[in-house]
């Protein structure tokens, strides 16, 4: 019949909304990348200095990933990972502020609710990097997205001795990854765009 395509043809057109998307919104990637990579950071360095505040410090980081997450979102609830993005950006915000109103709900409750997050966004994050390919360097976005899965298996595996030092290891690990892939992306999309890419 005339008219119709292949689902190859449909999946070549989804690609490249995805990263037409990503190329009018590299400058708020390139934000939200920042922001990751910083909140890595802080989860990784705060058990050295604040250890018995670590619960709600994550809780606080996580909110504002899931804020810089939605953020991120809007205006693209046309693209294809909206809804695993979205349910990604709530759960980071929902754990978070669990986190900060009831830091005592245990360690143990705070692994399972990291397993959870870390898993949903590490697969969200394969998706995106695989709707992008082939543009530019979209297989780091999918080894963020792998680092988190397995970051969260690691962590189920061992939730008997989780510590808050180790949540916060396994958080920063997973946070700087997946900033860094997708601040790394928007950097080049805006070199590019300005003439300065080699």
């Amino acid at each position: 019949m005339a008219g119709e395509i292949t689902i190859s043809q449909a999946a070549a057109v989804l690609r490249q909304a995805m990263r037409d998307t990503m190329r009018r919104r590299s400058l708020i990637y390139l934000v939200h990348g920042a922001v990751l990579v910083v909140a890595g950071i802080a989860a990784i360095v705060s058990p050295l200095f604040a250890a018995l505040g670590l619960i709600a410090l994550l809780g606080w980081l996580l909110v504002a990933v899931g804020i810089s997450e939605a953020v991120g979102l809007f205006g693209a609830r046309h693209v294809p990972y909206f809804w695993l993005q979205a349910v990604s950006a709530v759960l980071a915000v929902a754990v978070g502020w669990g986190l900060i109103v009831r830091p005592e709900a245990g360690l143990i409750a705070t692994a399972l609710l990291m397993v959870v997050f870390l898993t949903v966004q590490g697969i969200g994050r394969v998706v995106f990097g695989l709707m992008l390919r082939p543009m530019e360097d979209w297989g780091w976005l999918v080894a963020s997205g792998v680092l988190g899965v397995v970051l969260g298996v690691l962590l189920a595996a061992n939730l008997g001795a989780a510590s808050e030092w180790l949540i916060g290891l396994l958080l920063g690990l997973h946070l700087l990854a997946t900033g860094g892939a997708m601040g790394w992306m928007a950097w080049k999309l805006r070199q590019r765009a300005a003439g300065h890419y080699t």
